[in-house]
């Protein structure tokens, strides 16, 4: 009952291929719809600017997108899968504590990027229309589409998705033909390879170094191929990327060819982009565009999904419902956080209302991420003994880079960056204290010796005087060890209300650092009386506690480890199992506390945010009608001594 690795990995092939182009490249690969047009601005557009930019362009793909992501980053994988909560759980060996920072702001970032790729990339893609008219008001439209996008979720998108491949394959080919049409106009665009352009254009021309926070646009997906790995295998990646990546470059260069057709003028409304176009051809040009950008948008939702359920699996993130609209392996729904990204990402349209303005938001929590990504990076190297050389190069020159484009991308803080950083310091917040939280509480629970109370568990269950609770009783436990137990568990069954059962059963749930692990082991605590079952699941594994135990309640009956006949007399010959009643332990905050003021505000904020999560008994996937909900206080600090007095 074991699946570690991924087994939905597919091996190289065409299709496999083509899946990758529609599900890893969507983000990166329609950045040229915006790049150019940020990168020249509201500048004179002349030749240093030009080739500068475009060498930048080029160089930042090469550097980051290529070296950093498909040849070194793809290495570091979990059992096939990949991103920045994967990488964690491989480096979370280390015992380095602080290294819980960089995976929360990292996927904090990723999130936040979810919200406003589809903001301003279908925003691009839908501006186009201008070329044709200068009247059509393209706000409504992008809303519209956007509505529409975020509301399909619900039903699942495994048959939409079957054409993102294609869709995308179209939308490569177009930009890499209209690029190369448009360089032979121009040939002299080619000499931005030389990254002398680059160097030049960031020392010599005014303002040059800001310019960098919009070359960084350039790369903003490339962390999805990371991200997206177990969906497509790391392979498949490398391969397409390199047919993606040279027609990202015809598209850049070809954009740089028309521009420097174009010396002594300013862009005003004018995308280069779309300028590569024939007006017969602009129509269907933005038609695809679009398509390409939902495709885009698509693939940063259900990336957002991922991420979350990781993050409630690592205890980041408060239980939310999951929902799995079809059988496609993997795909999953997560109604609370699919609200949350269209409200976030309507309001970042509202506001910024066309994407050269969102263009100061976007790239900022991107760069966030990368940079930890690439310290989590430093530490997995440590961990697989690379060349320590190496590790310093990767670190000294990677650092140095990305904080480059980082302080660039600081400086349009005011111009509309403080938007992405306040969602992705929301996020921070979000995680940091549910995990905090759960650390101060899971300080103070009290175990005590399973040993010690087995012997009053027997007695109460064959106390015939004792009105039976159920048949079998079911407690779900957080004791790591199997000979330990809550002493809440223990007040429940032998002392609020003694509840007698004919077998009680500890359930324990191991989040491990391993995707897709599916383990369980029984322990025959005493027998016919007391049984614990510890699973083993993988950090992308739901969690159907109510499937997975009634499975292994089947193997115990096949291989006669258990008898779970009820002890009834009438139902027993009759071979009658009886019914299963999961208790659910519901703590509470109780007023006998005496807590300091950070961890106070901790724990207040905890249990506000927990009225608003799913329940245990459905986080747990335990069905309503055999489960008690018990409610505990949670006492993390006695009150000391209460200044009472006797008075005659």
């Amino acid at each position: 009952m074991s699946s570690s690795r991924n087994p939905h990995i597919p091996s190289v092939s065409a299709s496999a291929l083509l899946v990758a182009l529609g599900i890893i490249f969507g983000d990166i690969g329609t950045s040229p719809l915006y790049v150019i047009k940020a990168v020249i601005g509201i500048h004179e557009i002349t030749k240093d600017l030009v080739l500068g930019g475009i060498s930048c362009v080029f160089w930042t793909l090469t550097l980051l997108s290529t070296i950093k992501y498909v040849i070194l980053t793809l290495r570091a994988d979990n059992r096939g899968e990949g991103g920045i909560f994967a990488l964690y759980t491989l480096v979370k060996k280390t015992k380095i504590y602080w290294l819980i920072i960089p995976a929360m702001v990292g996927g904090s970032a990723l999130i936040a990027d979810g919200i406003l790729t589809p903001a301003i990339s279908v925003s691009s893609a839908v501006e186009g229309l201008r070329n044709i008219s200068d009247n059509i008001n393209t706000l409504p439209i992008v809303i519209i589409i956007l509505t529409a996008l975020f509301a399909i979720q619900q039903f699942g998108t495994g048959f939409v998705g079957k054409f993102f491949g294609p869709v995308m394959m179209v939308w490569f080919l177009m930009i890499g033909v209209l690029g190369f049409i448009s360089i032979t106009t121009a040939p002299e665009i080619l000499k931005a390879i030389n990254p002398y352009y680059a160097i030049h254009l960031l020392a010599n021309y005014p303002g040059g170094f800001w310019i960098l926070g919009a070359v960084f646009l350039c790369t903003t997906g490339a962390e999805g191929m990371y991200s997206d790995m177990g969906h497509c295998g790391k392979t498949n990646i490398r391969i397409s990327w390199t047919f993606v990546k040279v027609m990202l470059v015809f598209c850049y260069f070809g954009q740089g060819a028309w521009l420097l057709n174009h010396q002594g003028e300013l862009l005003g409304d004018v995308n280069p982009f779309y300028a590569l176009m024939p007006k017969w051809f602009l129509l269907p040009g933005i038609v695809i565009s679009t398509c390409a950008t939902i495709v885009a948008s698509q693939a940063l939702i259900t990336g957002s999904y991922t991420i979350i359920n990781e993050a409630i699996r690592l205890n980041f993130w408060p239980k939310v419902r999951i929902v799995h609209p079809t059988e496609f392996e993997g795909q999953m729904y997560i109604p609370s956080v699919n609200w949350i990204l269209y409200s976030a990402c309507i309001g970042v349209i509202l506001y910024f209302r066309e994407s050269t303005n969102m263009e100061a938001a976007y790239g900022l929590t991107i760069n966030f991420n990368m940079l930890m990504t690439t310290i989590l990076l430093v530490f997995f190297m440590r961990l697989k003994r690379y060349n320590p050389f190496m590790i310093v190069s990767f670190f000294a020159f990677y650092v140095l880079l990305e904080s480059g484009f980082l302080v660039a991308n600081l400086g349009k803080f005011i111009h509309g960056g403080w938007v992405s950083f306040l969602i992705g310091s929301v996020l921070v917040i979000i995680m940091w204290t549910w995990f905090q939280a759960r650390k101060i509480r899971n300080r103070y629970l009290e175990f005590v010796k399973l040993d010690e109370h087995i012997p009053a568990m027997i007695d109460l269950s064959r106390d015939t005087s004792v009105p039976k609770y159920s048949t079998h009783l079911v407690y779900l436990t957080s004791a790591d060890d199997p000979r330990d137990i809550e002493n809440a568990v223990v007040e429940s069954i032998l002392e609020n209300q003694p509840k007698r059962a004919d077998i009680y059963w500890l359930v324990h749930v191991d989040v491990v650092n391993e995707p897709y692990r599916m383990d369980y082991k029984v322990n025959i605590l005493a027998p016919e009386d007391v049984i614990r079952i510890d699973f083993r699941l993988g950090f992308r594994v739901a969690p159907r506690i109510n499937l997975m135990f009634e499975k292994v309640v089947h193997d115990l009956l096949v291989s006669k480890e258990v008898d779970v006949t009820s002890r009834y007399e009438s139902m027993g010959k009759h071979n009658k199992i009886g019914d299963f009643r999961f208790v659910v332990l519901e703590k509470f905050l109780s007023y006998e506390n005496e807590l300091p003021f950070y961890e106070k505000l901790i724990m207040d904020v905890y249990f506000y945010m927990k009225q608003m999560s799913l329940s245990d008994e459905r986080a747990f996937g335990l069905d309503s009608d055999n489960v008690t909900l018990e409610k505990v206080p949670l006492i993390i600090s006695p009150v000391k001594e209460v200044p009472l007095k006797r008075i005659n």
